[in-house]
């Protein structure tokens, strides 16, 4: 069960990694750098700033100015993926508590109920985080396959792809401190039970071999009273 958990916490551990360096990037939606052939410019844009950068090597970023004209669906984002890292936060100190190799959280039983509880908050931070990439990524494929919208199109940066690992590491791990607990139930008491039981016949047993019957009626023949 040790190692059980030791894996569902490294799993889990590095989808929150991923979260976070998703989150922090610049490159959820880029442009496409074949896009200019003359300039050979492209600009690549983050939930905190609008970058641009040229095959020079020189980039420029330059932060949202105000949250207030920051489009909707980028907010929406970027509350997921904050409520996601904080919930990997908690998620993490719940997980340490919980697993059989720290000596603090109490009773087993007890740290059996931590890591279930760890493992339902990595499995909300997944789907806040792969929530968030989903939406976003759905803006960014809308407005590249319609047609009628003449602005800039962008394609998907490389942090919705770390977004969505990250969410699945989360996912998968905090499934597993789930199911760890399943060993949890195999009590010894059975064991404990059945070693009772067979002390207390293999004393009868003892006991009513070494005490002789005296019950038994005896039966003599005629010949002892001549």
């Amino acid at each position: 069960m040790l190692g059980i958990q030791i894996i569902a916490f490294i799993f889990s551990f590095c989808g929150l990694a991923a979260t976070i360096a998703a989150t922090a990037s610049n490159e959820w939606k880029v442009t496409s750098r074949a896009s200019s052939v003359i300039t050979a410019t492209w600009v690549f844009q983050g939930l905190w700033m609008n970058c641009a950068g040229n095959a020079l090597g020189a980039f420029h970023c330059r932060p949202h100015l105000t949250i207030f004209k920051v489009e909707g669906y980028i907010q929406a984002c970027r509350g997921l993926m904050i409520s996601a890292v904080c919930l990997g936060f908690f998620g993490s100190i719940f997980g340490l508590v919980g697993m059989k190799c720290t000596k603090i959280g109490g009773s087993d039983q007890n740290k059996a109920r931590i890591a279930c509880l760890a493992g339902l908050i990595f499995i909300l931070c997944g789907l806040c985080s792969m929530t968030g990439c989903s939406l976003y990524a759905h803006r960014i494929t809308s407005e590249f396959f319609d047609p009628s919208f003449v602005a800039q199109k962008y394609e998907l940066g490389a942090a919705l792809f770390i977004g969505w690992a990250g969410a699945s590491l989360c996912i998968i791990g905090g499934s597993i401190f789930c199911f760890s607990i399943a060993e949890n139930s195999k009590s010894p008491r059975r064991a404990y039970a059945y070693n009772g039981a067979a002390s207390v016949m293999s004393s009868r047993t003892k006991i009513h071999n070494s005490v002789p019957d005296k019950t038994s009626p005896k039966h003599f023949d005629k010949n002892a009273y001549v």
